[in-house]
């Protein structure tokens, strides 16, 4: 079960939030400069859309967030081909 408290965690993580949740999965990519939550997906991700920098401007992709409640940790995955 995900606690209430646990789910408005999940809802409102910012971008470097988002940005450290990539590097603990291993991610060595940009660092995210904004983020909102969009959704959560029917395979229970928890999505956002993820702003970051490039040469001449900014760009976005979709960030997932997969909750362990074994662990007790958040586990992020993103790619940059599927920008948004």
């Amino acid at each position: 079960m995900i606690t209430a408290d646990t789910l408005k965690t999940l809802i409102t993580f910012t971008a470097p939030a988002l940005t450290r949740a990539a590097q603990d999965a291993g991610y060595r990519g940009p660092e995210f400069t904004g983020a909102k939550f969009v959704g959560i997906t029917n395979g229970g991700q928890f999505c956002y859309t993820a702003v970051f920098h490039v040469k001449g401007g900014t760009d976005r992709t979709k960030v997932f967030l997969t909750y362990d409640p074994v662990e007790g940790r958040v586990i992020a995955d993103y790619h940059l081909t599927e920008l948004a």
